[in-house]
Protein backbone atom coordinates (compact mmCIF):
# COMPACT_ATOMS: atom_id res chain seq x y z
CA UNK A 1 0.00 0.00 0.00
CA UNK A 2 1.28 3.45 -0.93
CA UNK A 3 1.91 6.09 1.71
CA UNK A 4 0.17 9.30 0.63
CA UNK A 5 0.45 12.78 2.11
CA UNK A 6 -2.86 14.44 1.25
CA UNK A 7 -2.06 18.01 2.33
CA UNK A 8 1.06 19.57 0.82
CA UNK A 9 1.60 23.20 -0.21
CA UNK A 10 3.76 24.30 -3.13
CA UNK A 11 4.67 27.84 -4.13
CA UNK A 12 6.08 29.00 -7.47
CA UNK A 13 9.54 30.53 -6.93
CA UNK A 14 8.44 33.79 -8.55
CA UNK A 15 5.88 34.24 -5.75
CA UNK A 16 8.08 33.18 -2.83
CA UNK A 17 10.82 35.50 -4.12
CA UNK A 18 8.45 38.50 -4.01
CA UNK A 19 6.33 37.81 -0.96
CA UNK A 20 5.94 41.47 0.00
CA UNK A 21 4.59 42.36 -3.43
CA UNK A 22 1.81 39.77 -3.23
CA UNK A 23 1.17 40.36 0.46
CA UNK A 24 0.26 43.98 -0.27
CA UNK A 25 -2.77 42.87 -2.29
CA UNK A 26 -3.66 39.66 -0.42
CA UNK A 27 -4.30 40.19 3.34
CA UNK A 28 -4.63 36.51 4.23
CA UNK A 29 -1.47 35.61 2.34
CA UNK A 30 0.24 38.47 4.16
CA UNK A 31 -0.92 37.13 7.53
CA UNK A 32 0.36 33.61 6.90
CA UNK A 33 3.59 34.57 5.16
CA UNK A 34 4.54 36.90 8.03
CA UNK A 35 4.37 34.06 10.56
CA UNK A 36 7.80 32.95 11.85
CA UNK A 37 6.79 29.34 11.26
CA UNK A 38 5.81 29.91 7.62
CA UNK A 39 7.86 28.16 4.94
CA UNK A 40 7.64 27.82 1.17
CA UNK A 41 8.40 24.72 -0.89
CA UNK A 42 8.80 24.01 -4.57
CA UNK A 43 7.53 20.83 -6.20
CA UNK A 44 11.07 19.35 -6.50
CA UNK A 45 11.51 19.95 -2.77
CA UNK A 46 8.31 17.99 -2.15
CA UNK A 47 9.76 15.09 -4.13
CA UNK A 48 12.91 15.25 -1.99
CA UNK A 49 10.80 15.19 1.18
CA UNK A 50 8.78 12.21 -0.06
CA UNK A 51 12.00 10.32 -0.74
CA UNK A 52 13.51 11.32 2.61
CA UNK A 53 10.48 10.27 4.65
CA UNK A 54 9.45 7.14 2.77
CA UNK A 55 6.19 8.50 1.34
CA UNK A 56 5.16 7.54 -2.16
CA UNK A 57 2.84 10.34 -3.26
CA UNK A 58 1.59 13.78 -2.27
CA UNK A 59 -1.52 15.77 -3.07
CA UNK A 60 -0.17 19.25 -3.82
CA UNK A 61 -1.82 22.63 -4.24
CA UNK A 62 -0.88 26.27 -4.50
CA UNK A 63 -2.17 29.07 -2.30
CA UNK A 64 -5.84 29.91 -2.79
CA UNK A 65 -5.72 33.66 -3.34
CA UNK A 66 -8.63 36.09 -3.51
CA UNK A 67 -7.39 37.09 -6.96
CA UNK A 68 -8.36 34.53 -9.61
CA UNK A 69 -5.40 35.63 -11.74
CA UNK A 70 -3.02 34.54 -8.98
CA UNK A 71 -4.95 31.28 -8.63
CA UNK A 72 -4.25 30.66 -12.32
CA UNK A 73 -0.53 31.27 -11.73
CA UNK A 74 -0.29 28.69 -8.95
CA UNK A 75 -2.49 26.26 -10.89
CA UNK A 76 -0.15 26.48 -13.87
CA UNK A 77 2.72 25.62 -11.55
CA UNK A 78 0.89 22.61 -10.10
CA UNK A 79 -0.14 21.39 -13.56
CA UNK A 80 3.42 21.58 -14.87
CA UNK A 81 4.88 19.58 -12.00
CA UNK A 82 2.12 16.98 -11.83
CA UNK A 83 2.89 16.32 -15.48
CA UNK A 84 6.60 16.19 -14.68
CA UNK A 85 6.15 13.76 -11.76
CA UNK A 86 2.94 11.87 -12.62
CA UNK A 87 3.72 8.91 -10.36
CA UNK A 88 4.52 11.03 -7.32
CA UNK A 89 2.33 14.16 -7.38
CA UNK A 90 -1.46 14.53 -7.52
CA UNK A 91 -2.69 18.05 -8.16
CA UNK A 92 -5.53 20.06 -6.65
CA UNK A 93 -6.50 23.50 -7.96
CA UNK A 94 -6.95 26.89 -6.34
CA UNK A 95 -10.24 28.62 -7.15
CA UNK A 96 -12.36 31.51 -5.92
CA UNK A 97 -15.76 29.82 -5.54
CA UNK A 98 -17.88 32.93 -6.12
CA UNK A 99 -15.82 34.35 -9.01
CA UNK A 100 -17.51 34.76 -12.39
CA UNK A 101 -14.70 32.78 -14.12
CA UNK A 102 -14.69 29.94 -11.57
CA UNK A 103 -16.12 27.29 -13.87
CA UNK A 104 -13.85 28.20 -16.76
CA UNK A 105 -10.75 27.82 -14.58
CA UNK A 106 -12.11 24.62 -13.01
CA UNK A 107 -12.53 23.03 -16.44
CA UNK A 108 -9.13 24.21 -17.64
CA UNK A 109 -7.42 22.61 -14.64
CA UNK A 110 -9.56 19.49 -14.79
CA UNK A 111 -8.65 18.93 -18.44
CA UNK A 112 -5.00 19.33 -17.48
CA UNK A 113 -5.30 16.51 -14.96
CA UNK A 114 -5.96 18.17 -11.61
CA UNK A 115 -8.24 16.06 -9.47
CA UNK A 116 -9.76 18.25 -6.79
CA UNK A 117 -10.10 21.75 -5.40
CA UNK A 118 -8.36 23.26 -2.41
CA UNK A 119 -7.20 24.15 0.06
CA UNK A 120 -9.96 26.78 0.13
CA UNK A 121 -9.88 29.59 2.72
CA UNK A 122 -13.44 30.92 3.20
CA UNK A 123 -12.42 33.86 5.40
CA UNK A 124 -9.19 34.54 3.54
CA UNK A 125 -10.81 34.47 0.11
CA UNK A 126 -13.87 36.46 1.09
CA UNK A 127 -16.66 34.00 0.35
CA UNK A 128 -19.38 32.78 2.69
CA UNK A 129 -19.14 29.01 2.70
CA UNK A 130 -22.55 28.65 4.35
CA UNK A 131 -24.38 30.79 1.78
CA UNK A 132 -25.71 29.12 -1.39
CA UNK A 133 -25.44 32.47 -3.16
CA UNK A 134 -21.65 32.17 -2.86
CA UNK A 135 -21.18 28.42 -3.27
CA UNK A 136 -24.13 26.83 -5.13
CA UNK A 137 -22.67 27.21 -8.62
CA UNK A 138 -19.22 26.13 -7.44
CA UNK A 139 -20.45 23.08 -5.51
CA UNK A 140 -22.68 22.05 -8.40
CA UNK A 141 -19.76 22.22 -10.84
CA UNK A 142 -17.59 20.10 -8.54
CA UNK A 143 -20.32 17.53 -7.98
CA UNK A 144 -21.08 17.28 -11.69
CA UNK A 145 -17.42 16.54 -12.42
CA UNK A 146 -16.86 14.29 -9.41
CA UNK A 147 -14.20 16.54 -7.88
CA UNK A 148 -13.61 16.63 -4.09
CA UNK A 149 -13.26 19.94 -2.26
CA UNK A 150 -10.64 20.48 0.47
CA UNK A 151 -11.53 23.27 2.93
CA UNK A 152 -9.42 24.93 5.60
CA UNK A 153 -11.02 24.70 9.03
CA UNK A 154 -9.99 25.59 12.55
CA UNK A 155 -11.18 24.76 16.04
CA UNK A 156 -13.36 27.42 17.74
CA UNK A 157 -11.47 27.22 21.05
CA UNK A 158 -7.84 27.00 22.13
CA UNK A 159 -4.79 29.11 21.32
CA UNK A 160 -4.56 31.61 18.51
CA UNK A 161 -2.24 31.09 15.53
CA UNK A 162 -1.91 32.86 12.16
CA UNK A 163 -4.67 31.55 9.91
CA UNK A 164 -7.15 30.88 12.71
CA UNK A 165 -10.31 32.55 11.46
CA UNK A 166 -13.89 33.10 12.52
CA UNK A 167 -15.30 30.50 10.12
CA UNK A 168 -17.40 28.48 12.55
CA UNK A 169 -18.45 24.85 12.78
CA UNK A 170 -22.13 25.74 12.11
CA UNK A 171 -21.03 27.41 8.86
CA UNK A 172 -19.20 24.26 7.78
CA UNK A 173 -22.17 22.13 8.80
CA UNK A 174 -24.43 24.32 6.66
CA UNK A 175 -22.12 23.83 3.66
CA UNK A 176 -22.46 20.05 4.04
CA UNK A 177 -26.22 20.36 4.49
CA UNK A 178 -26.50 22.46 1.34
CA UNK A 179 -24.40 19.97 -0.66
CA UNK A 180 -25.15 16.50 0.74
CA UNK A 181 -23.66 14.54 -2.17
CA UNK A 182 -20.47 16.57 -2.57
CA UNK A 183 -17.24 14.94 -1.39
CA UNK A 184 -15.70 17.35 1.11
CA UNK A 185 -12.38 17.09 2.95
CA UNK A 186 -12.19 19.27 6.04
CA UNK A 187 -8.56 20.02 6.86
CA UNK A 188 -7.10 20.03 10.38
CA UNK A 189 -9.53 17.42 11.74
CA UNK A 190 -12.44 19.62 10.65
CA UNK A 191 -11.76 21.99 13.52
CA UNK A 192 -13.28 19.32 15.78
CA UNK A 193 -16.34 18.85 13.62
CA UNK A 194 -15.61 15.13 13.43
CA UNK A 195 -16.56 14.68 17.10
CA UNK A 196 -20.17 15.42 16.21
CA UNK A 197 -20.26 12.30 14.07
CA UNK A 198 -21.06 10.56 17.36
CA UNK A 199 -24.57 11.94 16.72
CA UNK A 200 -26.45 9.57 14.38
CA UNK A 201 -28.07 12.38 12.37
CA UNK A 202 -24.68 14.02 11.81
CA UNK A 203 -23.06 10.72 10.82
CA UNK A 204 -25.71 10.33 8.13
CA UNK A 205 -25.33 13.93 6.95
CA UNK A 206 -21.53 13.63 6.79
CA UNK A 207 -21.46 10.42 4.78
CA UNK A 208 -19.34 12.08 2.06
CA UNK A 209 -17.11 14.04 4.45
CA UNK A 210 -13.44 13.24 5.14
CA UNK A 211 -10.98 14.84 7.56
CA UNK A 212 -7.24 15.33 7.27
CA UNK A 213 -4.63 15.41 10.00
CA UNK A 214 -2.74 18.56 8.89
CA UNK A 215 -1.06 20.45 11.76
CA UNK A 216 -2.25 17.80 14.23
CA UNK A 217 0.98 17.86 16.25
CA UNK A 218 0.42 21.57 16.93
CA UNK A 219 -3.20 21.11 17.94
CA UNK A 220 -4.04 17.75 19.50
CA UNK A 221 -2.80 15.10 21.87
CA UNK A 222 -1.82 11.82 20.13
CA UNK A 223 -5.05 10.34 21.48
CA UNK A 224 -6.95 12.12 18.69
CA UNK A 225 -6.16 9.21 16.36
CA UNK A 226 -7.54 6.64 18.76
CA UNK A 227 -10.64 8.78 19.43
CA UNK A 228 -11.36 9.09 15.71
CA UNK A 229 -11.19 5.34 15.29
CA UNK A 230 -13.33 4.76 18.39
CA UNK A 231 -15.99 6.91 16.70
CA UNK A 232 -15.85 4.56 13.71
CA UNK A 233 -14.17 7.14 11.46
CA UNK A 234 -11.09 5.11 10.62
CA UNK A 235 -12.04 5.07 6.91
CA UNK A 236 -12.59 8.85 6.78
CA UNK A 237 -9.23 10.16 8.01
CA UNK A 238 -6.59 11.20 5.47
CA UNK A 239 -2.98 11.70 6.46
CA UNK A 240 -1.92 15.29 5.76
CA UNK A 241 1.30 16.90 6.96
CA UNK A 242 0.82 20.55 5.94
CA UNK A 243 4.34 20.40 4.48
CA UNK A 244 6.46 22.53 4.39
CA UNK A 245 5.06 23.76 7.72
CA UNK A 246 5.70 20.28 9.13
CA UNK A 247 7.45 17.17 7.88
CA UNK A 248 5.48 13.92 7.64
CA UNK A 249 7.89 12.31 10.10
CA UNK A 250 6.67 14.67 12.84
CA UNK A 251 3.37 12.77 12.82
CA UNK A 252 4.64 9.21 12.91
CA UNK A 253 5.68 9.28 16.57
CA UNK A 254 2.27 10.70 17.55
CA UNK A 255 0.59 7.89 15.67
CA UNK A 256 2.79 5.36 17.43
CA UNK A 257 2.07 6.96 20.82
CA UNK A 258 -1.67 6.92 20.12
CA UNK A 259 -1.83 3.13 20.31
CA UNK A 260 -3.42 2.75 16.86
CA UNK A 261 -3.56 -0.74 15.44
CA UNK A 262 -1.44 -1.48 12.38
CA UNK A 263 -4.62 -1.89 10.32
CA UNK A 264 -5.86 1.56 11.29
CA UNK A 265 -2.45 3.14 10.67
CA UNK A 266 -2.44 1.58 7.23
CA UNK A 267 -5.80 3.18 6.44
CA UNK A 268 -4.74 6.61 7.70
CA UNK A 269 -1.35 6.62 5.98
CA UNK A 270 -2.63 5.71 2.55
CA UNK A 271 -5.49 3.26 2.32
CA UNK A 272 -8.21 5.88 2.68
CA UNK A 273 -6.46 8.22 0.26
CA UNK A 274 -6.10 5.45 -2.32
CA UNK A 275 -9.81 4.73 -2.07
CA UNK A 276 -10.78 8.37 -2.49
CA UNK A 277 -8.34 8.98 -5.34
CA UNK A 278 -9.39 5.86 -7.24
CA UNK A 279 -13.03 6.92 -6.98
CA UNK A 280 -12.24 10.34 -8.39
CA UNK A 281 -10.14 8.80 -11.16
CA UNK A 282 -13.04 6.64 -12.33
CA UNK A 283 -15.36 9.61 -12.35
CA UNK A 284 -12.84 11.64 -14.35
CA UNK A 285 -12.55 8.93 -16.99
CA UNK A 286 -16.03 7.49 -17.22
Amino acid sequence: MARIDFHVHVTPPEISAQVHRYAEQEPYFALLSASPSNKFATAPEVIQELDRTGFDQAVIFGFSFRDMGLCRVVNDYVIAHVQEYPQRLIGYMALVPNHRDMEQELDRCHRAGLRGIGELFPAGQGFRIEEPADTRRFAGACLERGLPVLVHTNEPVGHYYPGKTHTTLPQLDRFVENNPELTIIFAHWGGGLLFYEAMPEQRKKYRHVYYDTAASVFLYDPGIYRVACALGLQEKILFGSDFPLLSPVRYLKSMEDSGLSEAHKSLLLGGNAEHLLSHVYMLDHR
